[in-house]
């Protein structure tokens, strides 16, 4: 290929092309787990967090909800994916070999709120979420009935061993993570022959970036454990959240609609929420409590 202007635009729309085609190769499923959240600045402050608002007899004047400040700051982070291809491959015809790897780079791309939000639902019990406590943790602070702080658990760890399963209810506005998306991922080209990496290094750069940060929402609508998945242990972590009360005794009304696994548990779960009967014929009670998401992501 003779080197010019014109050629090199060629170039870039076929490896642009090439990259917008891997972003549909990855499957997605942080979309299950998270609420995207567009962020206009640097950062996003989320002081409302832990406030569960619920209606009221209107007698007298409103009573005004007012925000917590938890002081939850999820502050966009800058990310990038850069490729170089040397001039000669281009002078040589041989630009073709490189199409695959833009296209595996759109599909890192797209991968990537997949590892961000699962990841942070792995490391859940060692992340601060807004009340200042582990998103999965055993005493969260809760004020009870009688005015007096009380601990809460959404976390069961069983000693630390054993494969981490998660049950979430992702049917609020809000779901147990959230994306927080700055800037969509913008692909770019550096080419000019006066450009350092072409004049010293005789490459042509092509690269992604994006600004973007994941954090908690309501732990209330999660539930971790490493106890082995079995009907007694899923039934109890259930129950726990659909009985869960918040401040002051109210009543949340948290049902669980997702049982998060890793791959290896994956035909575990869906025997047990799957199946109409059991081993000994005796009908499945929990057929169609849940839907079952297996992720790459948290092993």
């Amino acid at each position: 290929m003779f080197i010019n202007a014109t050629n090199l635009r060629t170039l870039y729309t076929a490896f642009n092309a090439a990259f917008r085609g891997g972003l549909g190769m990855a499957e997605s499923q942080y979309a299950q787990i998270a609420t995207t959240v567009s962020s206009s600045t640097g950062s996003e402050e989320y002081a409302w967090l832990g406030n569960f608002p619920g209606m009221r007899e209107w007698i007298g004047d409103r009573v005004i909800n007012g925000v917590k400040e938890h002081g939850y700051t999820i502050k966009n982070k800058p990310y990038e994916l850069t490729i170089g291809v040397p001039r000669t491959a281009i002078e040589d015809d041989q630009y073709g070999v490189f199409q695959p790897m833009f296209q595996e780079m759109g599909r890192s791309v797209n991968a990537q709120p997949d590892e961000m939000c699962f990841g942070l639902l792995k490391n859940g019990n060692t992340s601060l979420c807004y009340d200042g406590q582990y998103f999965f943790d055993t005493d969260h602070p809760v004020i009870g009935p009688d005015g007096m702080a009380q601990s809460q658990s959404n976390w069961d760890d069983n000693g630390g061993a054993g494969s981490a399963w998660y049950l979430l209810d992702t049917s609020r506005a809000l779901k147990p993570i959230i994306f927080q998306n700055r800037k969509d991922p913008q692909f770019v080209a550096k080419t000019n022959e006066n450009d350092d990496n072409v004049f010293f290094r005789s490459e042509y750069v092509y690269g992604v970036d994006a600004r973007r940060n994941v954090g908690y929402g309501f732990w209330q609508m999660a539930y971790g454990s490493r106890k082995p998945l079995t009907e007694e242990n899923l039934i109890a972590a259930y129950t726990a959240m659909a009985e869960r009360k918040g401040d002051n005794g109210r009543t949340l009304a948290i049902r669980p609609t997702l049982l998060v696994v890793r791959p290896g548990l994956k035909f575990a779960a869906a025997k047990l929420v799957n199946a109409t009967t059991l081993a000994n014929g005796a009908e499945n009670v929990l057929k169609g409590m849940v839907q079952v998401l297996d992720s790459p992501w948290i092993v």
